[in-house]
């Protein structure tokens, strides 16, 4: 017997809604019971590039893209006025704008909450502001060449929570009318954001969640979000922050990016450079301690080497961060002068967790910048209250082992150090150097046990050190 086929029309529709569009149309051919059962499942992906092959050719074929856009209109037509759940609509170059005109609006119209929008045409399309006044939509995706810049004032979703801007553009102002027109707004997600104004504002009083990923170039950015718990800003460094209004402030990561030459420029002696010059990279880079003033209130923060490049120019306006428990650094390249100036200024720290350490200089690995006094040069980190240290990517070095050496030695409420490989490759060391850093490593553990420090080793950073001492003696 064809149990399944017995089953109800609504445990069918469900199980059929984890299908392609397409594949819930071929089940029509399995019997009379299964004709017309597709049309009813509320959901719709359609992905132009699963019926049109274009490897095998046929997006160059008219007809072919004519069919495509003839089955989508069948689906719609046979769907009529019934509810929708979630739309996939992924399309590229060939299918006509008034047909997505209409398919939006059609799925909008029918109360759709989540919509995802991909649209790729070879010259962009114009995402039309009419029929985006839904009191049903609750997740909206649109990425990929699709340019909002005439999107007016009509727009108006009062129950929207998530938003993810992918590679879209805006026109001038544009930018100002989607937030107000969203004021239940809890998530937005902006990556690779084009024709945004050179001064912009994220406003918004009910947003919860924010991403954002190089999505401004030059000029000012602000934030007013009072309610904001998570922030992921990954960009270029702005040129001021008016604005920073994150005190509900809980996880942060910031990441932002400066070239080589900016660097240079803010430390020359006297900020020296070209006398027309209109960029005054040391004002720049030094106004990112707004932004950090802006997020003192948070809990858990995490910063990449080049925003550790940026902060070493600001240690003097470097923030106190009274409730930060978690502090996350992905060292790499960059200079440590801001690290201790920030471990200074989080009294009330108790995980402190670093991305590769080959690169840290053990000898200058307990000095700060210049703005530090000379009595503090010793080592603020003796008064740090770290219960906890994380290295992640230890390769095995004998640089490295001298580091956490150095923490046990100034990190007076340590208890636990955690070291794991995350991926790194372990050194190839010559077999002296191999026999050295057996002996290191125990000489680590003993010295540990003094400092009644507990360290663990991942299981597969252990095997990887056991099998290299193994073979190379």
């Amino acid at each position: 017997m064809d149990l399944v086929s017995r089953l109800p029309d609504e445990v069918l529709c469900h199980i059929l809604s984890f299908l392609t569009t397409k594949e819930t149309a071929l089940t029509s051919v399995l019997s009379k019971r299964w004709l017309n059962l597709w049309t009813l499942v509320p959901n719709l992906d359609i992905d132009d590039s699963v019926f049109l092959h274009p490897e095998e050719g046929k997006r160059d074929r008219p007809e072919i893209i004519q069919s495509f856009m003839d089955f989508v209109d069948r689906i719609i037509s046979l769907q009529g006025n019934s509810p929708i759940n979630k739309v996939s609509l992924k399309c590229q170059t060939g299918v006509d704008s008034d047909n997505l005109d209409f398919w939006i609006e059609n799925v909008l119209a029918r109360g759709v909450s989540d919509l995802d929008l991909c649209i790729v045409f070879g010259d962009r399309y114009w995402l039309s502001s009419s029929g985006f006044e839904s009191n049903k939509l609750v997740k909206l995706k649109i990425g990929s060449g699709i340019d909002l810049g005439w999107w007016t004032e009509s727009i108006f979703l009062p129950m929207l929570k998530t938003l993810v801007l992918d590679s879209v553009e805006f026109c001038v102002d544009k930018f100002a009318i989607l937030l107000p027109a969203c004021p239940a707004l809890e998530e937005l997600d902006m990556a690779n954001i084009k024709g945004l104004d050179s001064d912009e504002t994220v406003s918004s009083a009910s947003l919860k969640t924010l991403k954002i990923k190089s999505s401004v170039g030059s000029g000012t950015f602000s934030f007013d979000t009072p309610s904001l718990v998570y922030l992921g800003y990954s960009d270029s460094v702005a040129e001021d922050y008016h604005l920073a209004n994150l005190q509900n402030l809980f996880e942060a990561r910031i990441n932002l990016v400066v070239t080589k030459d900016q660097i240079e420029r803010a430390r020359a002696p006297n900020n020296d450079w070209l006398e027309d010059d209109e960029d005054d990279v040391a004002l720049r880079l030094g106004n990112v301690a707004k932004l950090m003033y802006g997020i003192r209130n948070v809990q858990k923060l995490c910063l990449t080497s080049s925003t550790l490049e940026v902060l070493s120019l600001c240690c003097e306006s470097m923030p106190v961060f009274n409730n930060l428990k978690l502090l996350r650094l992905r060292r790499g390249e960059s200079r440590w002068q801001a690290v201790p100036v920030l471990l200074k200024n989080c009294p009330h720290l108790e995980t402190l967790s670093i991305v590769d350490l080959s690169h840290c200089v053990p000898d200058t690995f307990g000095d700060v910048c210049d703005c530090i006094s000379q009595e503090d040069k010793v080592c603020p980190r003796s008064t740090c209250p770290v219960k906890r240290l994380e290295i992640e990517g230890f390769r095995g070095t004998m640089r490295e082992i001298k580091i956490i050496k150095h923490f046990l030695d100034y990190f007076p409420c340590l208890k636990e150090i955690e070291i794991s490989d995350q991926g790194y490759g372990l050194t190839q060391p010559d077999v002296p150097e191999v026999i050295d850093l057996q002996v290191q490593m125990m000489k680590l553990y003993k010295k540990s046990l003094t400092c009644n420090v507990e360290i663990m080793v991942c299981e597969s950073l252990y095997n990887k050190l056991t099998a290299q001492i193994l073979r190379r003696t």
